[in-house]
């Protein structure tokens, strides 16, 4: 049984309530159009063409319409894992890139699968990615007027006929951040998976990478934890915390599982429930 969720990250829209409709007509055009590459090829396909996407849409950030750092750059993570072969890949504070995605799927082949900051970029140009300058200006007035967010990422998780499991995770940062600031998302606090089940975070990094958020869910998964169980009790656990996260799952029986902490406004993702493509403003 195919399954895929996607999300288009989490928070509060930060102002920006008028976006809600337009978020929720991409994600509802993204998942579609990526569960119907599902549906005859991959789960790695589609976590990349589903992350793509995503990072091509402004509305999002992550690729293009990311936000830049305290000092007027974008520096861009990604990172996606094959939970068939055990293999997490990723890249660190990319820059001038179109689709860090695709950075982190080119390093899952290499022996070193995490690279950072200027040697991630200088891999990217190694091996043909153009240069590519992701502001826009709706980013740079957000940079201009100083207004940084607390989150802001966009992730897929995948099952495919074949049973793999395969979770991506894409991010332009907060907005202001220290420059060289590491987030969850390149992390496998961040995104994790397994044979049995795959996790993609978004919210407040720092907090996720303590928690060890999708980790944690997916060993629970793998001890025989229910995924709706596993997701539950880490989210109590954040809960004491008063975390501010939220995350998209799913198991090799294809359930789906969307955890927030009690802290956290919205999620914001796509999945299939039934007979229509759900989306989440809660």
């Amino acid at each position: 049984m195919e399954q895929l969720i996607i999300h288009g990250g989490a928070g509060s829209l930060e102002g920006k309530l008028a976006e809600a409709q337009v978020m929720h007509d991409s994600l509802c055009k993204i998942w579609e159009e990526s569960f119907a590459l599902l549906q005859k090829g991959t789960a790695e396909e589609t976590v990349r063409h589903a992350i793509r996407m995503l990072e091509d849409d402004p509305i999002f950030n992550a690729g293009t319409g990311s936000k830049l750092q305290a000092d007027g750059q974008v520096r861009m993570s990604s990172a996606l894992m094959d939970g068939t072969n055990n293999r997490f890949s990723g890249v660190i504070n990319v820059q001038n890139i179109r689709n860090p995605i695709e950075a982190a799927a080119l390093l899952s082949k290499e022996e070193h699968t995490v690279l950072s900051a200027d040697q991630a970029t200088d891999f990217c140009r190694r091996h043909g990615m153009a240069e590519y300058d992701p502001v826009t200006p709706e980013r740079l007035e957000e940079y201009e007027k100083r207004c940084s967010g607390k989150h802001g990422t966009v992730g897929a998780v995948a099952l495919d006929k074949e049973g793999r499991i395969f979770a991506g995770t894409s991010t332009g940062g907060i907005g202001c951040e220290t420059p060289g600031r590491v987030s969850d998302c390149p992390t496998v606090a961040g995104t994790y998976a397994s044979t049995k089940a795959g996790v993609s975070c978004t919210g407040i990094g720092e907090q996720i990478t303590q928690q060890a958020a999708a980790a944690r869910i997916v060993t629970r998964v793998d001890d025989g934890m229910p995924l709706h169980d596993a997701v539950a009790v880490t989210m109590r656990e954040s809960n004491s915390f008063n975390y501010l996260y939220g995350l998209i799952s799913l198991d090799s029986e294809g359930h789906v599982e969307v955890g927030k902490t009690a802290a956290l406004n919205e999620v914001f993702y796509a999945f299939h429930d039934e007979s229509s493509i759900r989306t989440f403003f809660a």
